[in-house]
């Protein structure tokens, strides 16, 4: 679903861009509630907020064969790419296991479109952590 900041903002264009972690990460979670997780019970959410301001969420998606699953934040990438987006600004991780960080798949993804975006995610006391991905992959796959 995308989530245009207008629909929570009013405004001038910069309060629109000036979301606040604390928002992106609620945005995450309502999105770990969608998750298919019957293999590990580990339901995580993502939003990913775009250059234009927009949001896209997405959550895990298992499968028995599990090569087949895909992570939140590959699926909130892939709709934003589908909708034209190529440049992000940060992505919130929520998980239901309280804390957790993007896996290497993910970050190279990431990587592919906006090395250096902001993870958002939260550590082990519950405290949102804010990382810049160059810093989660320095060495990522480029062309």
């Amino acid at each position: 679903m995308i989530w245009g900041l207008r629909d929570f903002f009013k405004g001038t264009m910069m309060e629109k861009k000036n979301i606040t972690n604390e928002k992106l990460m609620d945005f995450a979670k309502d999105a770990a509630k969608k998750a298919y997780a019957p293999y590990s019970g580990f339901a995580v959410g993502a939003a990913l907020l775009t250059l234009s301001g927009k949001i896209y969420t997405g959550c895990n998606v298992e499968n028995a064969s599990y090569g087949a699953s895909v992570c939140a934040e590959r699926i909130a990438v892939f709709k934003a790419v589908s909708e034209g987006e190529r440049i992000f600004r940060k992505i919130a991780i929520y998980t239901s296991g309280g804390s957790g960080s993007p896996c290497g798949i993910c970050r190279q993804v990431l990587s592919e479109f906006s090395s250096d975006m902001t993870l958002l995610y939260h550590d082990s006391q519950g405290i949102i952590k804010e990382v810049p991905l160059s810093k989660m992959i320095p060495d990522a796959f480029s062309m």
